[in-house]
């Protein structure tokens, strides 16, 4: 009997010891960025023809999750209902990343919000995005949003991740960029390999002024309680407060993973057992402020399964990509772009804004 219950309990406490010593060294080797740090800078080939943002004069803005590159029409999620955690081959990540360039370098924006952005993670096969997107003529920023060695789930595990915001100037000049820690609502273990939030903040300086455009590009908490979001918007909303306060302009953009109001009313949510965004108050912020988006198309598609326009059953959209927009800040016209989800499993959102000189705090 001794013998019978060696052979079944030895591999029994292998697999114990292994599995510890595992999260052990993921524990180990966690992310654990600083609550402010300096964002990796990128400079153009030409530093001198370098411009500052000029006032009463328009600017355009495009943000866009790009998800990573791999999450085009023909691919789903295991997170959202889907099976897949990754493109199933290299040559559709170039796919995909040439569409997303393209696009960018049709619209030609003054700046750029990028979501997503991989550096070197093995879903999509250790390209370093931001050299294909980055044309050289600006000034750029990114911040690692998800850094892990190894994200064991699901099978076969997605691997090795290094992912952030990347944020892309058209000729415009970026005097500081940062790397703000949002908080983070996961506990232990499930934190060591999970996304660590935060805001890439661009300071751009403004022409013949003493105030900067304060630059901000976030990508908030998707699958948690609710709670994540709204600490993290409630950051947010402190931040950009503090900044135009200081007699700056602020833009700050991106994926809020909560719909924008009115959205649920144009896109119901018949999927809420796969994935279910949480909601942006209106209250958020106090009067004067303006929140950007577009309802007459869907920023965010669900990816249970790869996309087809034409099953309105299967298929579910939402509206949780747009801008927030200081008081000083006016806004022009405010467009998501249709682009059937071909790329991305988000559209972009395309803003043109002018400073407004007569505008102050």
């Amino acid at each position: 009997m001794k013998k019978i219950a060696r052979i079944i309990l030895t591999p029994i406490l292998v697999i114990i010891l292994g599995a510890g010593g595992f999260l052990g060294w993921l524990t180990a080797v966690e992310y654990r960025p600083a609550p402010v740090e300096p964002a990796e800078r990128g400079a153009p080939v030409d530093s001198t023809s370098l411009q500052p943002v000029q006032v009463d004069q328009p600017l355009t803005v495009l943000s866009w999750n790009i998800g990573y590159s791999g999450l085009g029409k023909y691919e789903d999620f295991f997170m959202d209902g889907g099976s897949k955690s990754k493109p199933s081959e290299n040559d559709a990540v170039h796919g995909y990343l040439t569409g997303i360039r393209m696009t960018i370098e049709e619209q030609a924006p003054d700046l750029v919000l990028l979501q997503e952005v991989d550096s070197d993670s093995s879903r999509t096969y250790s390209i370093d995005e931001r050299k294909h997107l980055d044309e050289g003529a600006g000034c750029t920023a990114y911040a690692l949003n998800y850094s892990c060695p190894f994200v064991p789930v699901p099978w076969p595990p997605i691997g090795k991740v290094h992912s952030g915001l990347f944020t892309m100037t058209d000729g415009l000049t970026i005097d500081k960029a940062e790397r703000i820690a949002l908080p983070c609502p996961f506990s232990w273990p499930l934190r060591i390999a999970n996304l660590k939030r935060c805001l890439l903040v661009s300071y751009l300086p403004v022409e013949d002024s003493d105030r900067q455009l304060v630059l901000v590009n976030l990508h908030l908490e998707a699958y948690d309680d609710g709670e994540g979001k709204i600490a993290q918007t409630n950051q947010l909303r402190d931040f950009i407060e503090n900044e135009y306060a200081k007699g700056n302009y602020v833009i700050a953009g991106g994926d809020f993973n909560q719909v924008f109001p009115g959205s649920l009313e144009q896109y119901p949510n018949t999927h809420a057992e796969n994935w279910e965004p949480g909601v942006l108050d209106e209250k958020l912020l106090p009067e004067g402020w303006t929140l950007a988006y577009d309802l007459t198309v869907p920023t965010c598609r669900l990816l249970n399964q790869p996309y087809d326009p034409s099953d309105t059953v299967g298929t579910q959209h939402y509206v949780i990509d747009g801008l927030i927009l200081s008081p000083n800040v006016e806004l022009k016209s405010v467009e998501t772009l249709d682009k059937g989800f071909e790329n991305s499993d988000h559209n972009p959102v395309k803003v043109e804004v002018v400073l407004n000189s007569d505008l102050h705090n």
